[in-house]
């Protein structure tokens, strides 16, 4: 009873990974985001190819073939952001990394540059879907933002408690 009453509510806010339109992660056209299987979270149709650090953490993930990476916040989250959809057989062609795995990123550095009309051209879309990797554990709830337009490392998507 006391534990909680005094326990401290942890919250981390999640914020766009790019400029663009934000849609729901059931509208991505892929069945591993749309059903949940990586996790819970948003997506957005990008209007360039500057992606962000959605929040302050450590890079724990960069994809050999450079189009996803994952940060570990310091409230436990993974975060993955999966750069256009079926990219990895780009292999790595259309992405520049500029960060390495250990390193810690504050929200709003970029992370990786990607050319958008090489992606939309070469892959089965170009939409970025971010998601909570370890969401099914079942420690947080998610409060998701009522946006439509996004600013890469401005605006709130999604916030997080820790139950």
């Amino acid at each position: 009873m006391l534990n909680k009453i005094f326990k401290k509510t942890k919250e981390e806010t999640l914020h766009a990974h790019v400029d663009g339109q934000l849609i729901s992660l059931e509208e991505v056209p892929d069945p591993v985001f749309n059903q949940k299987m990586m996790g819970e979270g948003i997506a957005i149709k990008p209007e360039n190819g500057i992606i962000v650090a959605p929040t302050d953490g450590k890079i724990i993930q960069l994809a050999e073939t450079k189009h996803a990476f994952g940060i570990r916040t310091d409230m436990g989250q993974e975060i993955l952001v999966h750069i256009g959809l079926e990219t990895v057989a780009l292999n790595g062609e259309g992405f520049n990394v500029l960060v390495e795995v250990g390193d810690k990123v504050k929200k709003g550095q970029p992370i990786v540059e990607a050319d958008i009309d090489f992606i939309q051209k070469n892959a089965a879309s170009t939409v970025i879907p971010m998601v909570v990797t370890n969401s099914s554990e079942g420690k947080y709830d998610f409060t998701f933002k009522e946006v439509t337009d996004t600013k890469a490392g401005k605006t709130e998507v999604l916030t997080t408690t820790l139950k």
